[in-house]
């Protein structure tokens, strides 16, 4: 009887440990495009700090870009339900695309109208890019 209570109890320790695959959930993924080969980015955040640049390796972010992750998911949340998507202007260089567990939200750097928490994603998409995966841009 004993044995079978130990092994409940060792794989739970396994799962609680991260030997069980366990990973924590995204936050979204952005991808940035633009006519320069540098603005080409994909960026993946998940809800403990970590991210990913072009698919390579979980890099973490420091604790104010954790909060400020978080709290744009936040903000976007009515935005990506609605799968709000603003259209480029002309003279347009960059142009995002967020996914997260609520929808979509499409906007380039010049779309009019744009809520004040999409200038605050292109700033945090540019600061994780230069600071965190040392990106030019």
């Amino acid at each position: 009887m004993r044995a079978p209570a130990l092994a409940g109890a060792l794989t739970c320790a396994l799962l609680a440990s991260g030997c069980g695959g366990i990973t924590a959930p995204d936050l979204f993924i952005v991808t940035r495009t633009g006519a320069s080969p540098q603005a080409h980015l994909t960026l993946l955040v998940n809800e403990e700090g970590g991210v990913s640049c072009n698919g390579g390796a979980e890099l973490k972010l420091g604790d104010s870009q954790i909060i400020k992750a978080r709290a744009i998911q936040e903000e976007l949340h009515e935005e990506a339900s609605k799968h709000l998507s603003l259209p480029a202007q002309p003279g347009s260089v960059l142009a995002y695309d967020l996914r997260d567990q609520e929808g979509t939200v499409k906007f380039a750097d010049n779309s009019k109208d744009q809520p004040k928490v999409l200038r605050a994603l292109a700033l945090f998409v540019l600061e994780t890019a230069q600071q965190v995966c040392h990106l030019p841009e």
